[in-house]
């Protein structure tokens, strides 16, 4: 179910990761972005759509991970868009044979059958100086970083004070780093969180990736949560984060072990870099 959270602008939870997927209203029809995770909840979105007298005229994936890379028949054939870098970075990791069976490796085996493949990542990327999505709808600005994946963006839609914020900003996952790609995984993170912060002052709503809406204060409260767990597994210090409390009320079975992996890796980097080279 669509539900709306500020004036034109509508999400649609996933039962998968509490994945976030989001509709603004334009003059001709909508602008989807990260269309969904599983068919039947995509399915359900085109319906809520052509009930209300609305077409997808244009979708955008934030960052190329499987889960905002997916489209469904139902939703139409409107273009689909993406930053350069993102786009870039999907069709490398979808050349090849077998990338599909790949990608399915990825998805829990309770609900990868449930998840179209046969759409997953048909997006064009914008030109690399690219400031917004084009459409006919409200300025939706682009603000790229590479803090959760390569060419990641967050989206503005200013007239609307709603920030779409990708993967970054929730209330129930703490910050996944770009151990892969990033050769600065701390700072990558640290300088998209002071971009973020720039533009907070325009932000009513801030609407992550996966989890609730945050309103008002809450946004500057997410930015400063987000930037405290960076900095302390940057310190190696244990964070002191209710996402990984006890008190914590998704994600209890394996956020710990995400946080365990990050912490551990960076400091088998850190000592790595500390390490003298070879003496003559």
């Amino acid at each position: 179910m669509l539900k709306r959270v500020a004036e034109g602008v509508l999400v649609h939870e996933s039962e998968f990761m509490r994945t976030n997927a989001v509709v603004v209203q334009g003059r001709a029809g909508v602008l989807l972005i990260d269309a969904g995770v599983q068919g039947h909840e995509m399915v359900c979105l085109a319906n809520d759509l052509s009930d209300a007298g609305q077409t997808v005229v244009a979708g955008f994936s934030t960052h190329p991970h499987w889960d905002h890379l997916l489209w469904h028949a139902t939703l139409g054939s409107a273009p689909r868009y993406g930053t350069a870098r993102c786009a870039a970075t999907v069709r490398d990791r979808l050349s090849g044979e077998g990338a599909m069976a790949r990608v399915a490796t990825l998805i829990p085996a309770d609900i990868v059958e449930q998840v179209p493949l046969d759409l997953l990542g048909r997006i064009s990327g914008l030109p690399a100086e690219a400031a917004r999505i084009p459409w006919d709808g409200p300025l939706v600005r682009i603000i790229e970083h590479d803090a959760h994946a390569p060419g990641h963006a967050a989206l503005l839609i200013g007239e609307r004070g709603v920030l779409v914020a990708g993967d970054m900003l929730s209330d129930v996952l703490i910050p996944m780093l770009d151990l892969n790609n990033s050769p600065d995984p701390i700072e990558s993170y640290l300088a998209a969180l002071r971009l973020l912060e720039d533009v907070a002052d325009d932000v009513d709503v801030v609407i992550p990736g996966h989890g609730s809406v945050g309103r008002g204060d809450e946004v500057r409260a997410r930015i400063a949560q987000d930037r405290a767990y960076v900095q302390a597994v940057r310190d190696a210090h244990a964070p002191s984060d209710p996402r990984l409390g006890p008190s914590a009320t998704y994600g209890k079975d394996w956020l710990p072990g995400v946080h365990e992996r990050q912490f551990q890796h960076l400091t088998r980097r850190s000592e790595s870099d500390e390490t003298p080279g070879p003496r003559p």
